[in-house]
């Protein structure tokens, strides 16, 4: 044991050099931007595995080009916004903004030249062999092109606009991502004008992709056959404009900047202001133009001058535009083309019609989502809402759905007589609005409704029951990684822990104080919390393993975050192994810090899941001095999360559930399988899988089915 002690000292700097190398130089950070876009690539990447359904091969190919769209409203707006404001470098890993777009962009068209050919020509042959077809104008039968020109007449032409350009009609409002027509026109009209050109609205009313008959096609000839209204348009666009020659039709779409432009500190009403905002958004600064590749260079440029975009912003689709509107295909009823289905399980100690309190008095549940089933999160709060003992329910709402079960036993809660407080984070990107509606609707049941703090989101996750038992007021807590919404519960990954823990309720009942109140910041005894003491406590943990890695001492960081990006975390992680911590990190999507870089992170491995569900739990282990300290939290490792949000991160204390986080969440994940991704010094992705690697999420579906 001596020897193994003395060799490990002399592969490491002491303690005493780990501030002698500058951590500050930029090549040692990889940008956030490509970084976010190698997640988006590697969604891509599951859409050519072979070995998964075909529907599943679908849909993340789906969910890649809605990725896109968001990174190019959001990340790429930004980058924008950082060059109108001349700033030089954005990140510490001190790229130019102008570069930054340069690369983004140049990516971006390699991955849709990938995403469509994979379409075309292996996925949609491959379904069409499944008996699912989407059928070209090419392909159409005289009588299914009569069926065609009957549906147009009767379904889309009375809800169509076209729009003839002239001085009276000049070019309309494009509202964010809404697919139009550009049309070249020959001819003069009634009125005798020959601008020769109009745009085409396609309805958003109308589905983007319409079944054909049955009766149509011959009985063994297909299951399930479709065609697109863009087809549908393109075939019949002369019917719009009589007595005009159409001597072109063309795609387009435009995609503006969906980030709200809040001035938090002129606000007097917060949900006012945001409801302004959202008007605008749908009609925010124009960031990237989609056309058809058949478009005319001649009309292209119009549409980039009308737009005021650069030749730069332009990305010619070698197909359909606006992919993510077939994902209602995804959901037809073909079995053998999707994952096998399962049912999250509920804890065998979990009984028929138990009481949710007197289970809490005796253990602690921590439910591990999808495979746990979230049942009892919602029998919590049914629970409290119909017990006479309850007082009083607090909760935070991130992301819920204004008719969501939990937000109508909240109303229950209310009209019951609890006191019921809401927490509701406006803000919640493009649930805003969602959230306003369910903010209205608790407020009208005569809930307290506040909108968390100004300046910072409130993105923690908690429940908190006061009930009377006795002489005492007993509080029950809900503490989780994800939020309170049923769907995305059985789509992402997410611990939930359920506890009477009288030390944990004491640190939520000083938060919501917080929240709702007015006071300094609250002295928690077992919860990190940001914006106070999150980042300083995770520094913290850190360096005490850097202390025990410096005399020798086993030292060991496992963390499991969505994004990496923060600079003093980073930093703090170079230095940790420089002293020889052995630090292993699952970082779903942006991860700024470099593996692998000799005499500063050669100790540091990061790998990346990307599978089924979407990996979405925050949990942190520290070996401790053999202690091993594990956190869940709703905080990634990012600036945002530590600085500007709302955020706790909670210990789990009880040992059996703590072995459970680290096996479930932690190691299984490490073991090289078909989701995971390595990510390289250079700042690229390797994947793992072997020919016999194993799949994480069926693996966990296997362990909690059993």
């Amino acid at each position: 044991m001596e020897s193994k002690k003395n060799s490990k000292k002399k592969n490491h700097l002491p303690a005493v050099e780990l501030s002698d190398r500058d951590l500050k130089e930029a090549h040692l950070y990889i940008n956030r931007e490509f970084s976010h876009l190698d997640f988006h690539l590697r969604v891509l990447a599951q859409a050519k595995n072979t070995t998964l359904p075909l529907l599943e091969r679908l849909k993340f190919l789906l969910i890649f080009a809605n990725n896109l769209d968001e990174f190019f409203e959001i990340r790429v707006a930004g980058v924008k916004k950082q060059l109108e404001y001349g700033h030089t470098s954005i990140g510490p890993d001190g790229l130019h903004p102008k570069e930054v777009l340069r690369v983004i962009n140049e990516r971006c068209r390699q991955a849709i030249s990938e995403e469509y050919q994979l379409l075309y020509d292996d996925l949609l042959p491959a379904l069409a062999k499944q008996g699912l077809r989407f059928l070209r104008r090419s392909e159409w039968t005289s009588e299914q092109a009569q069926w065609v020109k009957h549906y147009f007449r009767t379904q889309v032409l009375p809800v169509i606009s076209p729009i003839g350009l002239d001085p009276a009609h000049p070019f309309p409002s494009v509202a964010n991502k809404t697919l139009h027509f550009i049309i070249a026109l020959e001819g003069v009209d009634a009125f005798g004008r020959q601008s020769g050109l109009a745009i085409v609205p396609a309805p958003r009313s109308l589905p983007r992709i319409i079944p054909l008959p049955a009766t149509l096609f011959d009985a063994n000839d297909s299951i399930a056959n479709f065609i697109f209204l863009s087809s549908m348009i393109h075939a019949h666009v002369a019917d719009l404009f009589p007595g005009m020659q159409v001597k072109g039709c063309y795609q387009f779409r435009l995609t503006r900047n969906a980030d709200l432009n809040l001035n938090e500190d002129l606000m007097q009403d917060m949900a006012m202001a945001l409801k302004g905002e959202l008007i605008s958004r749908r009609f925010g600064d124009e960031v990237r133009l989609e056309v058809a590749d058949s478009c005319p260079d001649d009309l292209a440029d119009f549409l980039l001058s009308q737009f005021d975009l650069s030749a730069d912003a332009l990305f010619r689709i070698p197909g359909i535009v606006n992919l993510s509107r077939m994902m209602s295909i995804t959901q037809l009823d073909f079995p053998a083309l999707k994952y096998e289905s399962f049912s999250p399980v509920v804890p065998s100690y979990v009984k028929t019609d138990y009481n949710i309190f007197e289970l809490l008095k005796q253990r602690d549940v921590l439910l591990y989502h999808p495979f746990q089933s979230f049942q009892p999160v919602i029998d919590l709060l049914r629970q409290a809402a119909r017990d006479p003992q309850v007082l009083a329910i607090k909760q935070t709402l991130y992301r819920t759905g204004n008719q969501s079960e939990i937000m109508s036993l909240l109303v229950e809660a209310a009209r019951n007589g609890k006191e019921v407080t809401a927490v509701i984070e406006l803000r919640a990107r493009f649930d805003e609005e969602s959230n306003i509606e369910g903010a209205a609707r608790l407020q009208q049941a005569g809930a307290i409704v506040v909108y968390g703090i100004v300046g910072h989101k409130t993105h923690a996750k908690m429940i908190m029951v006061v009930r009377r038992e006795g002489e005492e007021l007993k509080r029950y807590l809900h503490l989780g990684t994800g939020n309170y919404h049923v769907a995305n519960a059985r789509l992402y990954t997410d611990y939930s822990l359920l506890t009477q823990d009288e030390t944990l309720a004491n640190d939520v009942h000083q938060i919501f104080q917080q929240l709702t109140g007015l006071g300094s910041a609250a002295q928690l005894n077992d919860i990190l919390h940001a914006p106070f003491t999150l980042q300083s406590g995770l520094l913290e943990l850190i360096q005490q393993e850097i202390e025990q890695a410096s005399l020798g001492k086993s030292a060991h960081i496992m963390a499991k975050v969505n994004g990496l990006t923060e600079k003093k975390i980073i930093q703090a992680l170079y230095r940790a192994s420089q002293a020889g911590v052995k630090i292993e990190l699952i970082v779903r999507g942006a991860c700024a810090l470099r593996p692998g870089i000799a005499g500063v992170s050669d100790n540091i491995r990061v790998v990346s899941i990307v599978g089924r569900f979407l990996e979405h739990a925050r949990v942190y282990y520290f070996y401790a001095a053999g202690e091993e300290m594990v956190y869940c939290s709703s905080a990634d490792w990012m600036e945002r999360n530590l600085l500007k949000r709302v955020e706790v991160c909670f210990p789990i204390k009880d040992p059996e559930l703590k072995q459970r986080v680290i096996q479930e969440s932690l190691k299984t994940c490490l073991v090289p399988s078909v989701e995971s991704w390595s990510l390289q010094a250079d700042g690229s992705y390797q994947a793992c899988s072997t020919a016999d690697a194993h799949s994480v999420h069926e693996s966990l579906l296997t362990v909690f089915g059993d």
